[in-house]
């Protein structure tokens, strides 16, 4: 990040100096107040349960060169404190003006389910040919997503961003700071449906990515998706689209699963390319076709992306695999929905050299639509022929219904991660894998740390 004045962040932010000096250097932003270090401008952003500003004393002996702040500040303070209408917002402004500081090409990856995934496999196919930065881990909020701008460079070529919504008008704010001139939409699921009230809805809002396009903007889209694929040509920028079916621009055959990893042929009018990728899924391949139009489309040649492609890794807790001595675990806790959750249990299936245990918890924010969801999650389990079915939570009885009224013979569920892992334990049995999966609120990545520690991987 460039470093700015006390008095340039006054003027981007449309606060007003208070006290201190207005040359004070600022070399990193921090709205953390353990974060905080030398040369930090501290930025107090209000909670549910906490205020920050009384941190402010504090961040200053930690070394803080400046903060915001909403109210007015001591006079014992010396250091440089500007006064803002709200540190949020204020934040995102700053963040944005960055970001228009810098020639980078900026790529927006959005969808309800596959963000982060899609990101790390594009951010690995541009990473033999470009400077890439890319989000680190999901950092796609209203806070996230600002934080992400000031760790971007001016050595950098391209950046890779994740971009998520729950709500009404969080994309147009998080356009205002990011401005992508290409975006990747994955899928529109029913994540977030609780909030958004309809996938038509949820279309409407991510579309928004596209806001800042020019007529040199790109969008490429899941062309399989029933919502994103009228979309095509009918835009005022170039869409491409990806998928397995071969109308689409980009599109896959010949897939085969070696191991963890999958090998296909990737087509693109007269080119057929055969990729390879350490990744096991049909998502995994979907991603894959993504990111090859992307970096094809910024001049990447066929043999640099495949050399990327070769380098992804899954992010932690998503579909991260765990080689223990007697099992195989597939560790996908960090959230859930239900097209997320099947493509997991097609991942489980066709992974399983063995016997094969989905440990699944509630998916949140689903609405009225929750228990229906999770019914047809747990027919789909029984449908592919997953052998047993643990669930964790209330909404979960419903996955754990679905999967009995349809033929999974060995089905039960538990009011805890604790009382889930406990039986667990019991059943695991030589060359079984297990998938452990639930929303980020139900706290499933407890049930997969407590396996690692009782059953350490192979070295």
């Amino acid at each position: 990040m460039r470093t700015f004045t006390a008095a340039e962040i006054a003027a981007l932010t449309e606060g007003k100096l208070l006290c201190g000096d207005p040359d004070t250097v600022i070399t990193n932003i921090q709205y953390d107040s353990r974060q905080v270090r030398e040369g930090s401008l501290f930025v107090p952003i209000r909670g549910a349960r906490t205020d920050p500003h009384i941190f402010m004393a504090q961040c200053f002996e930690q070394g803080a060169a400046a903060a915001l702040t909403e109210q007015p500040v001591s006079e014992e303070f010396t250091k440089p404190c500007i006064l803002v209408k709200n540190t949020l917002a204020a934040l995102q402004k700053l963040a944005g003006a960055y970001r228009q500081s810098l020639s980078l090409t900026l790529v927006g990856v959005t969808g309800s389910v596959g963000k982060t995934s899609t990101k790390e496999m594009i951010a690995a196919a541009l990473s033999q040919g470009l400077d890439v930065m890319k989000t680190q881990g999901n950092k796609n909020s209203q806070i996230g997503l600002p934080m992400t701008m000031f760790e971007m460079e001016p050595h950098h070529e391209a950046a890779v961003i994740e971009m998520g919504m729950s709500e009404f008008g969080e994309m147009d704010r998080l356009c205002d700071i990011a401005r992508p001139c290409m975006a990747v939409m994955t899928n529109i699921g029913k994540a977030h449906i609780e909030n958004l009230k309809t996938q038509e809805n949820i279309l409407a809002e991510k579309l928004k990515i596209t806001r800042h396009f020019d007529r040199n903007g790109v969008l490429f889209l899941n062309g399989d998706d029933r919502l994103l694929s009228p979309l095509y040509h009918q835009l005022p920028f170039s869409t491409v689209t990806f998928g397995l079916d071969s109308g689409n621009d980009y599109y896959a055959e010949d897939i085969s699963v070696n191991g963890f990893s999958t090998e296909f042929v990737c087509r693109h009018g007269d080119q057929a390319v055969r990729l390879c990728i350490p990744a096991m899924g049909v998502h995994s391949i979907m991603n894959a076709l993504a990111a090859f139009a992307v970096a094809q489309h910024l001049g990447l040649t066929e043999e640099t992306i495949r050399q990327g492609l070769l380098t992804y890794r899954n992010a932690p807790m998503r579909q991260q695999i765990h080689e223990c001595r007697d099992f195989v675990l597939i560790d996908d806790s960090y959230n859930a929905s239900p097209e997320a959750t099947k493509a997991s249990l097609d991942v489980l299936r066709s992974a399983a050299g063995g016997s094969t245990i989905a440990v699944l918890a509630d998916m949140l924010e689903l609405g009225e639509e929750g228990e229906g969801e999770h019914y047809r999650v747990g027919a789909h389990l029984a449908e592919i022929g997953i052998d047993m079915l643990l669930t964790v939570g209330p909404l979960s009885r419903h996955t754990a219904r679905g999967a009995g009224e349809n033929g999974c013979s060995q089905v039960f569920s538990f009011d805890s991660n604790d009382e889930a892992f406990d039986f667990l334990c019991g059943k695991l049995t030589k060359g079984c894998t297990v998938l452990v999966k639930g929303s980020r609120g139900m706290h499933t990545d407890e049930i997969v740390k407590k396996l690692l520690q009782a059953f350490p991987e192979m070295s």
